[in-house]
């Protein structure tokens, strides 16, 4: 039986899997620490340009950026704002790292990562959404330029990053949409947004590995570009898009992640329900590959701090993936 990195690799690489894949997000998160900022223990404090992230009154974890007190009022006024860190790495600090990140991995999970956490999210980072997406609409040359400047410091350390990470594939995630629709229209993003994705996944697709994007929300106008850009699989297919659509449009060019969402459930909700709609999400989405499931919901342990109405609905999930995982492939 393959290992979970190489049913994963065949899924990415477009091929048909041997069993229906699982994913985690956090497979692409091996990023290296010089441009993590000055993070605390939980993953609060302050990222490279100093925006600080704090953990939300209500718990939400992973901790996010403040929506007061912004960087940046003006966008006008990047150039003095925004600074990319001017510190040369060298070649060993660089190989070090890599050793470090390869020694903690598990080598039968995937091992991908990246060099920035995107383009749009930093805009509205530094500057909040309201503002940001005024900018976009007042102000496109200057938002363009900003994003020149930091495509410039992603683009070359990702160049580094290939070299000395040896990364399974490349990875960017980058929110751009909320639940019911993007937060920019298509020719906004066609304009403002993704010739930078584009120029930062070619890195990654002219070394000849497989790029996966993340992106929350309703993202299905943009997909017929991200694919456009190269990139195999997205993660999370959020009930907001028309899955089967997507599937019967793109098919293995696409790999779609993800697609069940716990948080329509309840407490209360039974066996049989979890049960029925897992088993018809699989039956849906796997035929013909080009699908992975998350695998936080079919492993138990894996979800930190969980109910146990949730630990309960994870080992029954998990007892009708390891039923039907081998069901779909021949």
């Amino acid at each position: 039986m393959l290992t979970t990195r190489e049913n994963f690799l065949r899924l990415i690489n477009k091929e048909i899997p041997e069993y229906v894949p699982t994913y985690n997000l956090f497979w692409a998160f091996n990023m290296p620490p010089f441009y993590m900022g000055e993070r605390n223990e939980d993953g609060s404090g302050k990222d490279i340009f100093g925006v600080e992230s704090v953990i939300d009154s209500g718990g939400i974890n992973p901790p996010m950026p403040k929506t007061h007190d912004f960087i940046l009022t003006d966008i006008t006024k990047w150039r003095d704002v925004i600074k990319v860190p001017d510190e040369e790495i060298s070649d060993s600090a660089w190989a070090d790292a890599a050793k470090q990140a390869h020694d903690r991995h598990n080598p039968e999970i995937p091992f991908g990562g990246g060099t920035t956490m995107g383009f749009f999210q930093p805009l509205v980072s530094f500057m909040g959404f309201t503002e940001g997406l005024v900018a976009c609409f007042e102000e496109p040359d200057e938002v363009k330029a900003m994003m020149e400047y930091l495509c410039d410091f992603a683009v070359e350390n990702a160049k580094k990053y290939l070299l000395y990470y040896k990364p399974d594939f490349g990875f960017l995630g980058d929110d751009i949409a909320h639940e019911h629709n993007p937060f920019l229209s298509l020719a906004m993003f066609q304009d403002l947004i993704a010739p930078y994705w584009r120029r930062y996944y070619s890195i990654f697709v002219e070394a000849g590995l497989p790029v996966g994007h993340h992106n929350c929300g309703h993202f299905e106008e943009y997909l017929d570009d991200l694919v456009d850009m190269g990139v195999s699989f997205w993660d999370p297919v959020q009930s907001s898009n028309d899955k089967p659509a997507i599937k019967a449009k793109f098919g293995r060019n696409l790999a779609m992640c993800g697609g069940l969402e716990q948080r329509f459930w309840s407490e209360d909700t039974s066996e049989e329900q979890v049960r029925t709609e897992f088993r018809a999400l699989l039956d849906m989405m796997a035929p013909g590959g080009g699908y992975a499931v998350s695998e936080g919901a079919v492993t138990p342990g894996v979800t930190l701090n969980a109910t146990e109405a949730q630990k309960k609905r994870t080992e029954w999930m998990a007892d009708e993936y390891n039923k039907l995982k081998f069901s779909y492939y021949e």
